[in-house]
C-alpha cells in the first residue's frame, strides 16, 4: 500500500503520469506524460499568440514594460480556449490519479 500511495502522490503533485512509472507501468505513464506535455505547449501557444500584438506593440514603439491591464487585454480574445487547455490537463491529471487508484498490485 505504501508503493501506491507514492505512486499517487507523484501523479497528483509532482507531475501526472509519473506515479504509473513508479508502478512499472511503463506505456501508461509515457502515454499520460505525453499528453501533458500536449496540452502544456499548446496553452503556451494560445497564451504567446494571444498576447504577440500586445509584445510586437511594444517593441514597435520602444517601451519594454507591458502593464497587467494590457496583458489581460490581450488575453481576453483568447478566454474561451483558454479554459478549454485547462479542462484538458484537469481531466488527463484526474485519469492519472483515479487510475492509480484502480490499479491492483501484482504482488
Amino acid at each position: 500500500m505504501k508503493k501506491k500511495m507514492t505512486a499517487l502522490l507523484l501523479s497528483a503533485l509532482v507531475l501526472p503520469g509519473l506515479g504509473q512509472l513508479y508502478l512499472g507501468r511503463k506505456m501508461a505513464g509515457g502515454i499520460i506524460i505525453i499528453l501533458v506535455n500536449l496540452v502544456l505547449i499548446v496553452a503556451l501557444f494560445v497564451l504567446l499568440r494571444a498576447l504577440s500584438p500586445v509584445i510586437a506593440a511594444h517593441i514597435a514603439g520602444g517601451t519594454i514594460a507591458i502593464t497587467p491591464s494590457e496583458v489581460m487585454k490581450g488575453l481576453d480574445g483568447g478566454a474561451g480556449f483558454g479554459k478549454a487547455v485547462l479542462a484538458a490537463f484537469f481531466m488527463v491529471w484526474t485519469f492519472s490519479v483515479i487510475d492509480i487508484l484502480r490499479f491492483r498490485s501484482e504482488q
